[in-house]
């Protein structure tokens, strides 16, 4: 009997805006092997070139590379085609996988590509969203933002950001490219591609990355905005990015009635939200991360990055006031205290 499949198949979603590079680190991950094990699903068998390192055809939409890769092409619904593959699994028409990348289209919001995960009845049982990957072209990219809102979310919601074509872009404006995604998305690490050369196990898991200092800040109870960009992103500007800061513990009931409400009101205008709590009753900090109205499981931490123990959510927004998130959790926060749990009844902005 083989290898058992994962209980939930972690899925990796690969974005970028058209010409961002994408594609050529596309094709460095079908051909690593690496990458055996992994199904991969593009648009288009030909925008990739594949026929050289091709074992065996599978079927019209599925093909088994030499590297040990799966892949397959999107036609229809994606939800249909992970059902068509986690299908094939279980009959053992294809091989065992136990990762699945989804190429997403240039002009695609990344978000329903996530929310199809915990929608569809069948896959919310098999799969579950390991992190978001977004391609930024650094020749293309101050005006890709400026003018494309399509492109600045693909960035709001990166896990990791891998900036392309850093080889013909003078070092002045691969920083400048630096601040513009960090203006977006402040916690997000950045690496650098050149001609798709990079390390597939930092793709293959982006959450385990992160930036060591994107959630340090003064203390005290306030909402900080200082990382937002001193570019205005042209149609894009009213997404932002902000720091709730706030010392002393939190009740982890109080915060997740108080999450879940603001998610279930603006969902669809809070891109990403993630931090680390100071939990009541607890030694360590817990980590939170939800993508819109997409929710991670909290991660219970190992230790505390500082000695203040203060908690630090940082939110990506489009078109909601800093002061107005800030607030709703102070009210919330108050009648919690005051009030005895059963009898709590918040509003909210």
């Amino acid at each position: 009997m083989g290898e058992p499949f994962p209980a939930f198949t972690p899925v990796t979603l690969l974005t970028g805006f058209l010409g961002s590079g994408k594609t050529t680190l596309l094709k460095r991950l079908l051909t690593d092997p690496a990458l055996a094990g992994c199904a991969v699903l593009i648009n288009e068998f030909g925008e990739v070139g594949l026929d050289h390192y091709l074992l065996e055809r599978i079927d019209e939409t599925m093909v088994l590379l030499q590297s040990g890769c799966l892949c397959c092409t999107v036609r229809g619904e994606l939800s249909e085609a992970i059902r068509d593959l986690h299908s094939k699994r279980e009959r053992g028409v294809v091989p065992p996988f136990d990762r699945i990348v989804i190429e997403s289209t240039g002009l695609a919001d990344p978000f329903p590509v996530l929310s199809t995960l915990k929608a569809d009845p069948v896959l919310r049982h098999h799969f579950k969203a390991s992190g978001v990957v977004t391609t930024v072209d650094v020749v293309n990219a101050d005006a890709q933002l400026v003018g494309y809102r399509e492109s600045v979310r693909q960035v709001a919601i990166a896990d990791v950001v891998v900036l392309t074509k850093t080889d013909i872009s003078d070092p002045a404006q691969t920083e400048l490219v630096k601040e513009m995604v960090r203006s977006i998305n402040p916690d997000a690490p950045i690496l650098q591609s050149v001609d798709g050369d990079l390390a597939i196990g930092i793709l293959m898991d982006p959450t385990t990355l992160t930036r060591s200092d994107a959630l340090q800040s003064p203390g005290g109870f306030y909402c900080d905005e200082g990382w937002v960009g001193p570019t205005a992103l042209g149609h894009a500007d009213r997404i932002r990015s902000f720091v709730l800061v706030f010392d002393g513990a939190v009740d982890w009931t109080t915060f997740g009635v108080w999450l879940t409400m603001l998610l279930n009101r603006h969902g669809d205008r809070i891109l990403r939200v993630k931090g680390i709590l100071n939990i009541e009753g607890e030694e360590f900090p817990v980590a939170i991360h939800a993508v819109q109205h997409l929710v991670h499981p909290p991660v219970h931490m190992r230790s505390w990055s500082d000695r203040e123990q203060r908690s630090r959510i940082v939110f990506i927004v489009d078109g909601i006031d800093c002061s107005a998130i800030e607030q709703s959790f102070k009210t919330f926060h108050n009648i919690a205290d005051a009030t005895p749990s059963q009898e709590w009844e918040p509003s909210l902005v």
